[in-house]
């Protein structure tokens, strides 16, 4: 599909006072890695009874992790793609900073305000932020991509739920809508993973992959049916079967992307091992269906190695393309990779094993995640708050 051009005056290159609402990558990434890096240790001290009066609940860790640190990469990855994609700007400036400001004023509200002021606050944010993204998409005629628009509406819908279930509006669990919503990042993550995976692999490693537009379809259907029954919360004579065929068929998908052909490129390899953790995450999801393992496995599994995992590769990648650096891996950034895996197989264990090496775990997995994500605070956040280096704009 070609692009429209832009008919407007282009904009003077930002400063370096204003880099960090170039585009809307930049303060996204930054503010999702930092709230990563402090709200698990919240969590954990809470959990723990050592947190002192910044006591925290289970209701806030699971909705923050997703609304809170999730959404927050998604929004700044789709305003980054959709300027690609149509040519035109989403918001930057002014307008970015609103956007960032009305997130940060929702993890306020969800952390110190009463639950109709963060319901107010929270929810306003996925539409306010999804109507720009909608708008540069209509203007363009990019009608490819509006399906991730009507994603965008399923997360604030899901939201709403959430809210409405933690003041009693409704009969229902605040964590079945979070179940929801990980399904609907999963599936974002498919549809953007099954465009860009497999040319990362070719241009990265010269691997000739294989895509199979039935099994992505098939792999991609079953994901969104399984997560249906799951948030639905239907018998499990129902959702195991759909759990267990995604899993087969999102395997069978990465498995034609050439995932060992990766291993000496961590820019690459880890798309790859966090995507891998889709069709063992349904597995598990499966077998907790039928009694086998606990539900926290799949839950962890999907949210820490798929959604996380996924996250800080593409954060690194994107913010190395769009501030002009080289697309290369260093010593750093193999070592955030390495953490969020050691992060997610130690999840995985707390989740499985008895009391006292479910304490051992459960701390190691909160270091690991927060350390990998502390770096890249660290490394990436003068990345994110200076110019492009080859004086571009964004």
């Amino acid at each position: 599909m070609s692009l429209l051009t832009i008919e407007e005056r282009e904009a003077p290159a930002p400063t370096p006072g204003s880099a960090l609402l170039a585009l809307g990558f930049r303060p996204f990434y930054l503010l999702a890695a930092a709230f990563a890096a402090v709200s698990i240790p919240a969590w954990i001290a809470s959990y723990y009874g050592v947190a002192g009066p910044f006591q925290v609940g289970l209701a806030w860790h699971v909705h923050e992790m997703m609304f809170g640190f999730v959404v927050a990469v998604v929004v700044g990855f789709l305003y980054t793609a959709g300027r690609n994609w149509t040519g035109l700007w989403t918001p930057r400036g002014a307008q970015l900073a609103a956007i960032a400001g009305l997130w940060i004023a929702g993890r306020v509200a969800m952390f110190a305000g009463s639950p109709l002021v963060a319901a107010v606050v929270d929810v306003a944010f996925l539409p306010v932020a999804a109507w720009p993204f909608y708008q540069v998409l209509k203007r363009t005629g990019n009608k490819r991509n509006l399906f991730l628009v009507a994603l965008l509406g399923l997360l604030a819908v899901a939201n709403a739920l959430y809210h409405a279930a933690v003041l009693g509006w409704i009969d229902a669990s605040p964590l079945r809508p979070v179940y929801a919503a990980i399904i609907v990042v999963v599936v974002i993550e498919g549809a953007i993973g099954g465009r860009v995976i497999p040319m990362f692999t070719q241009n990265g490693v010269g691997a000739k992959t294989v895509s199979n537009p039935r099994t992505d379809k098939l792999a991609l259907g079953c994901t969104a049916a399984a997560g249906l029954a799951w948030g639905l919360n239907l018998p499990a004579i129902v959702t195991a079967p759909l759990a267990l065929a995604a899993a087969v068929f999102q395997a069978m998908r990465l498995a034609g992307w050439k995932p060992l052909a990766t291993l000496g490129n961590p820019l690459v390899w880890i798309l790859h091992a966090s995507y891998a953790w889709i069709p063992f995450g349904f597995l598990l999801l499966a077998l907790s269906q039928l009694g086998v393992v606990p539900q926290s496995a799949a839950v962890h599994v999907l949210a820490v190695g798929a959604l996380a995992g996924l996250i800080l590769g593409m954060m690194t990648r994107t913010a190395l393309g769009h501030t002009g650096r080289k697309l290369a891996s260093g010593p750093k950034e193999t070592a955030m990779y390495v953490l969020v895996q050691l992060g997610v197989v130690t999840r995985l264990v707390a989740a499985l094993s008895p009391d006292g090496a479910r304490n051992v775990a459960l701390v190691a997995a909160a270091v690991c995640w927060s350390a990998a994500f502390a770096l890249y605070v660290a490394v990436y956040g003068p990345y994110l708050c200076r110019p492009r280096i080859d004086g571009r704009e964004g």
